[in-house]
């Protein structure tokens, strides 16, 4: 697919795998808004793209106020046109033992991992009435479907936007906007040649993820010959959970 000037919104996209997402858009043409609450990172590959006559723009964002997302997409409407693809990415990992979890930490988790995800689509939503191309794609996670101790948050929260990834492609059918989910496994965002013989081993692909392989199938789930895959959760993770890992 051509995605010249289409215009591209990537949150949490400062950092690892937003960083290759909006790249990656870059690349094909695209211009891209780098969203993130990190000011130096954001400004930092947004201006490495645009030495590479590139259009990429940070904007500064707390994804935890919806006000702000709503603000994000009138001014982002204003100055480059209507968002056509909308990548949300961005997400807090923290985790706390069950007993010790407290209110305040389940809310952030939950307000940026998936609330911040609703109120972005329905604002994307909006910008692309009437229209016959419309893309989201939401960055869940293999944690969606299987859990370690001290993850209730994230888990839940990446389990909701599996949930709330069909229920949209449902909502928005009219509009012709698919939305589909992809849930990373092991992606490794630095250091990836510090990593062992054993961890890339344990993967049926014989290797750990990289950034590039989740920004890959979003440009694939995004071109518009693709509107027949809708609601899905794609995952990627080299094989791992279809691994049977009982010890020997």
């Amino acid at each position: 697919m051509d995605y010249t000037n289409l215009v591209v919104v990537v949150t949490g996209a400062a950092n690892g795998i937003g960083k290759a997402i909006a790249g990656a858009y870059a690349e094909q043409g695209a211009v891209v808004i780098i969203a993130d609450q990190d000011a130096q990172n954001g400004e930092q590959i947004a201006a490495a793209l645009r030495e590479k006559e590139k259009r990429a723009y940070f904007y500064e964002i707390d994804l935890q106020h919806v006000s702000a997302i709503r603000e994000m997409f009138r001014a982002v409407g204003e100055t480059y046109g209507p968002v056509r693809i909308l990548v949300n990415n961005a997400g807090l990992s923290k985790f706390r033992p069950l007993l010790e979890l407290t209110e305040a930490e389940w809310d952030e988790v939950l307000s940026v991992n998936l609330r911040s995800f609703v109120f972005a689509a329905q604002e994307f939503a909006k910008q692309n009435i009437g229209t016959s191309y419309g893309r989201i794609i939401n960055i869940a996670s293999t944690r969606a479907l299987m859990s370690e101790p001290s993850s209730e948050a994230y888990a839940a929260s990446k389990g909701g936007i599996v949930a709330l990834t069909h229920a949209l492609a449902l909502s928005l059918q009219e509009e012709q906007i698919t939305v589909n989910s992809i849930s990373p496994g092991w992606i490794q965002t630095t250091d990836y040649e510090e990593l062992r013989v054993q961890d890339h081993l344990q993967h049926p692909s014989r290797r750990v993820g990289k950034p590039e392989d989740i920004a890959a199938a979003c440009l694939f789930l995004t071109d518009e010959r693709n509107d027949f895959i809708n609601g899905e959760n794609i995952v990627i993770d080299g094989g791992m959970t279809k691994k049977m890992m009982y010890e020997e």
